[in-house]
């Protein structure tokens, strides 16, 4: 843990190492992403991609469930910058700035894991503006990744 448990608005928010994700955690954590991404967006992949055991895992919980993800990948991994990904948030909690405050968790657990570093991240191309808001700029072109268009994006060190 890099830091404790800390309640933010109505949610709880903890970033864990793989290592420290007891069973019941990890099974919520891929329950949730193929809810959304597999079974939402009508997107078959193969979310165990080997990276989640080199990863850190933000979590945050409203009223004792688990209702929003990001993996954050230290650097070397997908690039050369840490990297966020598989930022999800559960659907019965979408609309009420959840997104925003993972994305501020987020950037804010990888300026504590790896100061002074960038950070990167694929975004689904709808979603540019969004990143975009957190200091994240589009490098590159669109790409498919799952059928769905992405974009890389990357927030340079001096905004960390």
């Amino acid at each position: 843990m890099i830091y404790e448990p800390v309640t933010r608005e109505d949610c709880i928010w903890q970033c864990l190492s793989f290592e420290q994700l007891d069973a019941r955690t990890l099974y919520d954590v891929l329950a949730l992403r193929a809810a959304v991404f597999v079974v939402e967006q009508n997107c078959p992949y193969q979310d165990a991609d080997g990276l989640d055991d080199q990863a850190w895992h933000l979590l945050g919980y409203r009223a004792g469930q688990l209702v929003a993800v990001a993996r954050l990948l230290p650097p070397g991994v997908a690039g050369e910058w840490p990297a966020i990904g598989r930022v999800v948030t559960r659907a019965n909690a979408r609309g009420k700035g959840l997104g925003r405050e993972l994305m501020r968790e987020a950037v804010n657990a990888l300026a504590v894991l790896f100061p002074g570093s960038g950070m990167a991240l694929g975004a689904q191309a709808h979603l540019v503006k969004f990143y975009q808001s957190f200091g994240f700029e589009a490098v590159g072109e669109i790409y498919l990744e799952d059928d769905i268009e992405h974009q890389w994006m990357q927030r340079a060190p001096e905004q960390v």
